[in-house]
């Protein structure tokens, strides 16, 4: 068992912390609906999970090292790492509105250096290291993961900073949004590049694609925090135009891409076959539901625009759902696994 365990951490996929950001954010959709006790359930899943997923990840750099190093080579793994920063500022900010800014402090603090690490180090590591296949023919969805890393500091930078009114923090909340509008527009052009210039098969259209949705989501939550930073801050009189123009059209835009994710889904796994099973990937799904949720409420809310929120408000119960879907495929498996090695 021990041995299993071992081999469990050292082969763990770069992007395990997608439970904890889908359940901090499902925490967070509920916690914004007032449904207390199931923000609270779920926040507390939350915590367990990154505490568990942060001990992990350090016992396999002490000990795997050379494993990470060849997740990093790999295009299609290496921005799974991104989830790591995503995770911990997600539970950052569900504590923040629970009266412990100093932990949400202490969660940015430590996300913030290992974005700057991942930022320059993964996107140099691909285009400088020599390579007998282009990069771009192994990019996926998991990459727009480098924009949801960046919107979710920019996200508990505009958070910490409505109470403080510092114009650093305003000034640092606006900027981490527009870089990571920048890295979606660029993202998303040489994705779709990708689909659109090669055949693609069910395997293609794993539920990472999802995540084209997610970053336009935590988007538009960046953005809505960033509209409730104080007025009088120079950042924001000199763009909150911008910014809350731009965050309605990027809400738009992720919500025209959910029936096209269903239809991505229907052809992987109705038309071509491709069996339903519980893996990582799935909570690429649920994270995008939840932060389409949770944004549409905070952003419909901030503009005065009720339709928004209500659609927000439909789609945390949804969110939860799928949830507990997902989470029952991922005990069922796990059960399944210490069966098979209990002796």
């Amino acid at each position: 068992m021990v041995d299993r365990l071992a081999s469990t951490v050292r082969h763990m996929p770069s992007g395990s912390f997608a439970f904890v950001m889908a359940t901090g954010i499902v925490s967070t959709a509920f916690h914004t609906i007032n449904q207390q006790s199931i923000s609270n359930i779920l926040l507390s899943v939350a915590i367990i999970g990154l505490i568990i997923l942060l001990g992990a990840i350090i016992v396999r750099l002490a000990l795997y090292r050379g494993d990470i190093v060849l997740d990093v080579y790999e295009p299609s793994r290496a921005f799974g790492f991104f989830t790591i920063i995503a995770g911990i500022n997600v539970v950052g900010i569900r504590l923040y509105s629970s009266n412990a800014p100093t932990l949400t402090i202490l969660m940015a603090l430590l996300a913030t250096p290992v974005w700057l690490i991942l930022t320059y180090g993964i996107p140099g590591t691909l285009i400088l290291r020599g390579r007998d296949v282009p990069v771009v023919s192994e990019v996926n969805g998991s990459w727009f993961l480098w924009v949801v890393a960046t919107q979710s500091l920019a996200a508990v930078a505009a958070v910490i900073g409505h109470d403080r009114a510092t114009e650093f923090l305003g000034a640092a909340a606006v900027a981490l949004w527009g870089i990571g509008v920048l890295l979606y527009l660029m993202l998303a052009t040489l994705i779709t590049w990708r689909l659109l210039s090669r055949s693609n098969e069910p395997k293609t259209f794993s539920p990472s694609y999802w995540i084209y949705m997610g970053a336009t989501a935590i988007t538009v939550l960046a953005g809505a925090r960033i509209l409730a930073l104080p007025k009088h801050l120079s950042v924001m009189q000199a763009t909150t135009g911008f910014v809350s123009g731009f965050t309605y059209v990027l809400w738009a835009f992720g919500t025209w891409w959910v029936p096209l994710l269903v239809v991505f889904g229907f052809w992987r796994h109705i038309s071509k076959g491709e069996p339903a099973k519980y893996e990582t990937g799935l909570w690429s799904i649920v994270f995008p539901l939840g932060m389409y949720s949770t944004a549409s409420m905070l952003f419909g809310r901030q503009m005065k625009m009720p339709f928004i929120t209500t659609i927000g408000h439909v789609g945390t119960w949804i969110a939860g759902v799928v949830w507990l879907t997902v989470t029952s495929l991922m005990v069922f498996r796990g059960s399944r696994w210490l069966n098979s090695h209990s002796d």
